[in-house]
C-alpha cells in the first residue's frame, strides 16, 4: 500500500566522468539509474513517505539493474512487470560546466512503452492520496498514451490529486504539433500543473508566468492550481480562486547538473501536501529540493532525507 503512485519509464543512463567532452570524446563512464517520474518517487521515499512505481523493464540485465535499484531505493515495486519481447530504455548523458547537458536516447520500443492499459486493472488504489502524472511516458507510444490515460482516468474516478509536470521531450513525439496538443489535453487531468517558463513557450506561446497559469487553469479539466517553475528565480503561484503570488528560490554555491530539478521540485510540492502543509510552505519546499538536485550529478543523488533538508534551510538564513 502506498500514499504516492506514478507510472513511467525508467532508464538505465550512463553518465560521463569526462568534464566538457561530450558524447563522441568521453572515454569514462559511470551507470545511474534514472527516470522523470522514478526518480520523485526516489525523492518521496527518501523523505519517508509510501510510494509505488508502475512500469515495465525487458529481461535484460538493463531490466534486473533497475529492479535491484528500486529496492535498494526502497521504492514500491509491487507494479514493475517484465517482458522478454522488449528492452529495457537507457541513454547517454554528458558532463559539462555550464548548461543543461546532451543525451542520446535508446527508448524507442522499449518495455516500458509497450506496457498495456490491463496493467492497470491490477493496482489497489485504496490507500494512495496522490499521483504524479508526467508528460514524458505517454510520448514513448500510442500504447503508452492509451495505458497513461487509462491510469489518470482511474485516478481521477476514485478522488485521488494529482500533479501533472508537462516534462517535454520532443525527440520522443511524432512532432512537436502532436506533443503540443497531447500534453496540453492530458495536463486536463492535473489539479495542479507544473510547467516551466520554457516549456510555456513551447506549448501555448508565451513566457509571461500568469499567461501560462490562466491557460492552465481555463482548460476546461480539473486544474485547479498552476505552478510555474521560474528556474533561480523560483516559482509562480495561481488558483483557479484567483490567488496568485512568488515564491522566491534558492542561492546554491554552484551548478553541477540541473538534469533531476523539475523532479525534485515535484518532490518538495507532493510531500509537503503528503504531510498537510498549505500551498506557499509546499511550494517553498519544492523550489528548495529543486536547489538541491542541482548541485550533485546525478538525476536523483541530491534528493535530501528530511535531516538534511532542515540542514538545507538553516544554510539559507
Amino acid at each position: 500500500m502506498a500514499e504516492l503512485i506514478t507510472i513511467g519509464e525508467p532508464l538505465v543512463t550512463y553518465v560521463s566522468k569526462d568534464m566538457d567532452r561530450g558524447l563522441v570524446e568521453s572515454l569514462n563512464w559511470s551507470k545511474i539509474m534514472g527516470g522523470a517520474e522514478l526518480n520523485v518517487m526516489v525523492g518521496a521515499t527518501r523523505l519517508g513517505h509510501t510510494t509505488e512505481y508502475v512500469t515495465q523493464v525487458g529481461t535484460d540485465p538493463f531490466g534486473q539493474y533497475v529492479i535491484n535499484e528500486i529496492g535498494r531505493q526502497k521504492v514500491g515495486n509491487s507494479y514493475i512487470s517484465t517482458s522478454s519481447d522488449y528492452w529495457t530504455g537507457h541513454q547517454l548523458k554528458e558532463l559539462v560546466s555550464q548548461g543543461d547537458p546532451a543525451t542520446f536516447n535508446y527508448r524507442k520500443g522499449s518495455a516500458a512503452s509497450q506496457m498495456e492499459k490491463t496493467r492497470i486493472d491490477e493496482i489497489d488504489f485504496s490507500e494512495v492520496k496522490w499521483a504524479h502524472l508526467s508528460g514524458i511516458f505517454p510520448g514513448t507510444s500510442l500504447t503508452a498514451r492509451e495505458t497513461f490515460r487509462y491510469f489518470a482516468e482511474q485516478l481521477i474516478a476514485r478522488g485521488i490529486h494529482t500533479t501533472f509536470d508537462p516534462n517535454l521531450r520532443p525527440p520522443l513525439w511524432e512532432s512537436e504539433e502532436v506533443m503540443r496538443q497531447t500534453v496540453n489535453d492530458l495536463a486536463k487531468q492535473g489539479e495542479i500543473v507544473l510547467p516551466g517558463i520554457n516549456e510555456g513557450k513551447i506549448l501555448m506561446g508565451s513566457e509571461n508566468p500568469e499567461a501560462i497559469a490562466d491557460f492552465y487553469l481555463s482548460n476546461g479539466g480539473i486544474t485547479h492550481t498552476v505552478i510555474v517553475k521560474l528556474g533561480a528565480a523560483g516559482a509562480y503561484v495561481k488558483t483557479k480562486s484567483g490567488e496568485s503570488y512568488t515564491v522566491p528560490g534558492f542561492k546554491v554555491d554552484k551548478i553541477v547538473d540541473t538534469v533531476g530539478a523539475g523532479d525534485g521540485f515535484a518532490v518538495g510540492l507532493l510531500t509537503a501536501q503528503l504531510e498537510g502543509k498549505n500551498l506557499k510552505e509546499s511550494v517553498r519546499r519544492a523550489c528548495a529540493i529543486g536547489a538541491m538536485a542541482i548541485m550533485t550529478p546525478g538525476d536523483n543523488d541530491g534528493y535530501p532525507t528530511a535531516e538534511q533538508l532542515e540542514a538545507f534551510y538553516q544554510t539559507q538564513k
